[in-house]
């Protein structure tokens, strides 16, 4: 089952390492954001039937309902903040600080608010995403997306959190099909709003993605979040969280790679594979 659970984590990684550089190269996030999860909910809806018939009808309680709402309320904040960041700068450098800053950020309340006390590993891994965090933030020309990338960060350590309890309260792919749909409910009624009183409006010079490369990203998006799901249902976190995150390094080299994003590159890469580590030490 641990291996099966590594497999899971590794494609679950591959695809959410994807959905983000395609966003990237999009054009505006929130245009491509809009109806990649429009998509992703139509994959979800399509999968449901399926698991209907194969499982049987699924449970959720009330209270799993008001996790669920609450977050979908923080993916959609999670998708609005990681397009700005994206806006204002590079793929190698954003993404490895929206990913590295979630579990600092977990840790954190973990030590001031619940009183926990950490291992020699876990110390060193804290020192170490602080250390990668800072040196990816650094190796930023402006510094501009720094903000937005950390808030990134902060979102998904809270939706993560509102999970891990909500998901206990269902079965688990009902509560990721109910999540999707309320993010693609969510973003399109915040872009309404946001356009309506005139805080958000599209580039002209960039053309939204065509409604196939939406498909491609919604169900990179779906499926990854399905697979770590599942994979935490086989696997303990320390086993899963590691290598979901193996990704922070593989996009920052798609980054400076593919995308010439090569100001600082031996910053950008040293502190992606310190925050890699920093990640890895947490999750023992």
């Amino acid at each position: 089952m641990i291996a099966i659970a590594v497999g899971m984590a590794l494609v679950a990684a591959a695809f959410h390492g994807t959905w983000n550089i395609l966003v990237k190269v999009s054009g505006d996030p929130i245009t491509t954001f809009r109806r990649a999860t429009v998509m992703a909910a139509i994959v979800a809806t399509l999968a449901l039937v399926p698991a209907w018939w194969l499982f049987g009808r699924p449970s959720i309680q009330p209270t799993g309902i008001l996790y669920c709402l609450v977050s979908g309320v923080l993916e959609t904040a999670y998708l609005w903040l990681l397009s700005a960041a994206y806006r204002r700068g590079e793929l190698s450098a954003v993404y490895p600080i929206a990913r590295g800053s979630a579990p600092l950020l977990s840790v954190t309340v973990g030590l001031v608010v619940l009183g926990e006390r950490l291992a020699t590993p876990q110390l060193i891994g804290v020192g170490l995403l602080l250390v990668g965090i800072m040196a990816v933030a650094v190796s930023q020309a402006s510094g501009r997306a720094t903000f937005p990338a950390l808030l990134t960060g902060v979102a998904i350590a809270a939706y993560t959190s509102v999970d891990r309890v909500g998901v206990r309260l269902a079965t688990p792919w009902f509560y990721a099909w109910l999540l999707f749909m309320l993010m693609a409910i969510g973003l399109l009624l915040s872009v309404w709003a946001a356009s309506a009183l005139g805080a958000y409006r599209p580039p002209s010079t960039a053309p939204p993605p065509t409604w196939r490369q939406s498909a491609v990203i919604g169900f990179f998006f779906w499926a990854g979040y399905f697979l770590v799901l599942w994979a935490l249902s086989l696997a303990p976190l320390a086993v899963v969280a590691p290598v979901r995150e193996l990704a922070i390094v593989a996009v920052a080299v798609w980054g400076v790679w593919r995308l010439r994003e090569g100001g600082r590159a031996a910053l950008k890469l040293s502190g992606a594979a310190a925050t890699l580590a920093g990640v890895a030490l947490l999750a023992i």
